[in-house]
């Protein structure tokens, strides 16, 4: 069977670091953290008192009051990245074949807040159950690309992956696979998470999954320093038009890159903390290879999962020795939630969009917050640390790791004719 060819023709993002595609990418060229005080809760009590929080976001402008009344947040963002990329992309669903139009979209926990503000409701009551009727509806993960499809009239094949930090990565590799196989002609792919709450930062403050540098949120986020001590939660959403070759040049669609392939698969090893030697993460960025039929010599940049937790990122460095061997040495890697935070199950989205972006622009957006080398790690490596460095970029590997040991990993390169 001779494979569909998929490329990336609409681009959408809602980020802390900015509310656009072009926001967000100046803002990583230019090293900006997104982190800081949080403003959206009371944290006297908390650990962590900071975060890396969506700015100037009015769901009331976007949405009018009715209807972002009954939506979570993490819909909301869904909404809003998507209508960028639609635009982006050119579409006019009234000239396309809709029933062969999906929504494939990612969500690590889905509608945290709404479940948040129920459960608090219900506990300060007298015991009525006197729950809001939007609440099931408001809150499953799976209700971001019902809303999407309902919205754009699109009745192709329309699910949620849920695989924690995996998620959008998963939903990018679900996409492009239903395209190469000839099942659709395009879709609306990607993530978005909003867990910043009372319940989010409570949960993660306890696991001692996140940093506590309360005195610099701005640069808490270090991956692959020497004194990186967890992740800095983040919140958004990136949208990924995915389309068919033919179909997009039917249609004149510019065209950002060509998706090459996507790797999955398993730690089978702990619920929450990765493999000491790397060896799932290594297993999905191989197979990913694999199904782009492409080389480690064919790749000039990694987007690389560093969430810059002390046991996360050595893991993620034997990882990419492993599979890159002594090519590792010629590439780039870099970790953009040094800027963003982690957007937990948006991560793979905002982050296969960058590093879409590299590949168009001949640019490798930097690894910010270093301060001290760590000296377990090879100083070989060029972490592409503090600055954007230009070079070309022929193809680019995005990685995303989550709790429970799902690895999802994929490919994009430039596309030729």
């Amino acid at each position: 069977m001779e494979f569909k060819r998929v490329v990336v023709t609409g681009l959408g993002a809602l980020t802390p670091i900015g509310n656009t595609v072009s926001e967000y990418w100046n803002a990583l060229l230019n090293g900006v953290s997104g982190a800081a005080f949080i403003k959206s809760f009371d944290t006297t009590h908390f650990k962590t008192k900071f975060a890396c929080e969506v700015k100037n976001f009015d769901a009331d402008a976007f949405l009018g009051r009715k209807d972002a009344r009954k939506l979570d947040p993490f819909v909301q963002y869904a909404l809003y990245s998507t209508e960028e990329a639609v635009k982006d992309a050119g579409l006019d669903f009234d000239k396309l074949d809709t029933s062969r139009i999906g929504v494939i979209w990612g969500s690590g926990i889905g509608g945290l807040k709404t479940f948040l503000d129920e459960v608090v409701n219900f506990a300060k009551g007298d015991g009525t159950p006197r729950f809001n009727p939007f609440f099931i509806p408001k809150m499953i993960a799976d209700i971001a690309p019902g809303h999407i499809s309902i919205k754009y009239g699109l009745r192709g094949p329309n699910f949620t992956t849920v695989s924690a930090c995996a998620s959008s990565n998963n939903s990018l590799i679900d996409a492009f696979t239903y395209i190469r196989l000839g099942r659709a002609n395009m879709f609306i792919s990607g993530g978005s998470e909003a867990i910043i709450n009372e319940a989010g930062i409570g949960g993660f403050n306890a696991m001692h999954a996140l940093s506590t540098r309360n005195d610099d949120p701005a640069t808490a986020s270090r991956p692959f320093d020497l004194d990186r001590d967890g992740f800095v939660a983040g919140e958004g959403a990136g949208t990924i038009i995915l389309e068919e070759l033919e179909h997009a040049k039917a249609r004149g669609a510019k065209i950002y890159a060509e998706m090459m392939g996507g790797g999955m698969s398993a730690d089978a090893y702990h619920m929450t903390a990765p493999h000491p030697e790397g060896l799932g993460a290594a297993l999905v960025m191989k197979a990913a290879l694999e199904d782009a039929n492409m080389q480690p010599s064919d790749i000039d940049y990694v987007n690389v999962h560093g969430t810059s937790t002390p046991i996360g990122d050595p893991q993620e460095v034997k990882a990419i020795q492993q599979a890159y061997g002594d090519e590792l040495y010629r590439i780039n890697i870099s970790s953009t939630k040094s800027m963003t935070g982690h957007l937990l199950g948006a991560a793979g989205a905002v982050e296969a969009i960058a590093a879409i972006l590299a590949v168009q622009n001949d640019i490798v957006p930097p690894t910010i917050n270093h301060f001290t080398d760590d000296p377990s790690f090879d100083p070989r490596i060029n972490f592409t640390f503090n600055k954007a460095q230009k070079r070309v970029v022929r193809a680019a590997q995005s990685n995303g790791f989550g709790f429970g040991g799902h690895n999802a990993s994929v490919i994009f390169k430039k596309y030729e004719e």
